[in-house]
């Protein structure tokens, strides 16, 4: 089943200890790159993470957003560190004594330096577990998204395979027809120019050019690669790269068959095949 590079998940949790809200976007890339932004909580745990999406995640660019937000202290306990406070206190009065005219320093300022005012300290392990927890759940809901936009894609690559193989079922319906024109077209011209040529040796040369305009082998190779494009699309697992190289083998086809083409219906299939090629490539392009 195609799945689709172009996806968005976003996912919170609450827990007595804070909040986590956590963003997946993804769009199409050549291979699978990883952009994260955490919380300095959470740095320790970053490379988890990172191997968490790798495992779900094939191919894409995909930036992962982390914010953690921790509970109010409402109802808690507000402890202070008396010695720390004190050693300010002191080094506050050792400065004042050396200016001029020294503003006094609030108990306020001194509850705002770090580590006088004391918290609970978070369990690093419960917030790495709620994280990871959070990630899958939006990894799941990243990978329903692009299996969802990767169900259009296919629809829409299906219809153009379509499109393809009628161009084709066409051109090779109106190829002896092509072919009994362009040679009754020959032979009026040299009437027409009142030349005499042998029998033998123009029937040799019109061989010869019915060797060059041949688009037989073209038209049955386009039809190969439409069958596997259909098999292709059924498959599981990362298929954009295969799909890819396809739409170059039937660029060439296309571009072959409007080289050797002698009549407007050949010469105007090779345009609705390029027209059609360049709408599923396009398409592709966002294929994991």
């Amino acid at each position: 089943m195609i799945v689709s590079m172009t996806g968005f998940s976003r996912v919170e949790s609450q827990h007595a200890w804070g909040a986590l809200s956590l963003e997946l976007r993804s769009v199409n890339h050549r291979y699978l790159e990883l952009n994260l932004r955490l919380p300095e909580e959470c740095r320790g745990f970053e490379q988890t993470l990172r191997e968490r999406i790798g495992q779900q995640l094939s191919r894409g660019k995909v930036d992962c957003s982390l914010r953690f937000q921790p509970a109010a202290s409402t109802g808690t306990e507000i402890k202070i560190d008396t010695e720390l406070a004190t050693q300010l206190a002191h080094a506050s009065r050792e400065v004042d004594a050396l200016l001029y005219n020294p503003a006094p320093i609030s108990s306020l300022e001194v509850m705002r330096w770090p580590g006088v005012l004391q918290t609970p300290a978070l369990d690093i392990e419960i917030l790495k577990a709620a994280s990871i927890d959070l990630l899958n759940t939006a990894i799941a809901d990243l990978v329903a998204s692009r299996s969802r936009e990767g169900e259009k894609i296919s629809v829409m690559l299906e219809e153009r395979c379509s499109g393809i193989a009628r161009l084709v079922d066409e051109v090779q319906a109106a190829i002896p027809e092509i072919k009994t024109g362009w040679t009754s077209k020959i032979r009026e011209r040299l009437a027409d120019a009142d030349v005499e040529m042998d029998d033998a040796r123009l029937m040799q040369e019109l061989i010869l050019m019915s060797q060059k305009m041949d688009v037989e082998e073209e038209l049955d190779r386009l039809k190969a690669h439409i069958i596997e494009i259909r098999r292709v699309i059924g498959q599981n697992g990362p298929v954009g790269r295969r799909l890819d190289f396809l739409m170059q083998e039937l660029n060439r086809e296309a571009n072959t068959l409007g080289s050797k083409s002698v009549a407007v219906l050949t010469s105007q299939a090779s345009v609705g095949l390029k027209v059609l090629i360049e709408q599923m490539r396009e398409q592709i392009q966002n294929i994991e």
